[in-house]
């Protein structure tokens, strides 16, 4: 019996096969749309892809464009081939305005380049993208059904770059560039008032500054240890019970055994 249901099922998959690969061969648009739209159905969408590539551009102004080019998209997207879904759901959305899916491949296709999106560790490139095409989306569809989920994905995406941002910032720290060190994380606070990276961003600061101090020339120490003993009153009233507030009493007690040179 088992034998039996082997070889019925090994028949219709070669008849399955042969059939496709009569379409792939076949001149006749309709006989490949009529495949593919199967295909995309039983959820083979990598072999519905092969005939919508071929009958695309045949099929373009025909009554049967819109849910060829709907199918199409998606089926790019269900592949996770997000480039190329991300530009069929933007032609979709502007080829056909007045679609009841335009307002699904709009969102779709901005959400394929928040999948391309690397970890923040990378160049962030298509994450910025991610972020513009998901803005546009959101002023264009302000009351979309979508707009949960966009507002959802856009502040995944605003937070990574908030970590990239901070990551390069203290980068400078960890070189011992401490000028450039201050100058971008002073940016990072500005830019970011309300992030969560804020207590670790003010005692970097505060690092920076203080290090900045101690290997000053002469001239410049003085200054630069009333900027370094700002940052740590900064970071003691941002938060009095700071995970740094050891180190940053250390720092303190440095910074003000210096400043007593200068009074005398």
């Amino acid at each position: 019996m088992k034998k039996i249901v082997a070889l019925l099922l090994l028949t219709l998959a070669l008849g399955s096969c042969g059939e496709y690969q009569k379409a792939l061969k076949s001149e006749d648009v309709a006989v490949k749309y009529e495949l593919a739209e199967k295909l995309y159905d039983a959820g083979k969408y990598s072999k519905a892809i092969r005939l919508f590539e071929q009958i695309a551009p045949a099929y373009r102004g025909k009554p049967q464009a819109e849910k060829m080019f709907y199918m199409y998209s998606q089926a790019y997207y269900k592949t996770k081939q997000y480039y190329l879904a991300g530009y069929q759901f933007e032609s979709f959305a502007s080829n056909y305005p007045r679609s009841e899916k335009v307002q699904e491949a709009a969102y779709l296709g901005a959400k394929c380049y928040s999948m391309l999106s690397p970890v923040y560790s990378l160049d962030q490139v298509d994450t910025f993208k991610a972020i513009e095409k998901l803005q546009n989306f959101i002023d264009t569809y302000p009351n979309s059904e979508y707009l949960p989920e966009a507002n959802k994905t856009m502040r995944v995406l605003n937070d990574k770059i908030e970590k990239k941002v901070y990551e390069n910032a203290i980068g400078y720290n960890t070189i011992m560039d401490y000028k450039s060190a201050l100058i971008a994380l002073d940016l990072f606070i500005a830019d970011y008032p309300g992030t969560a990276l804020k207590e670790k961003a003010l005692y970097y600061k505060l690092d920076s500054a203080y290090h900045l101090a101690i290997n000053s020339v002469p001239e410049k120490m003085e200054e630069r240890l009333q900027v370094a003993k700002l940052a740590y009153t900064t970071l003691i009233r941002y938060k009095a019970d700071t995970d740094y507030k050891e180190k940053a009493d250390a720092m303190l007690a440095k910074i003000e055994t210096d400043l007593q040179k200068f009074t005398k």
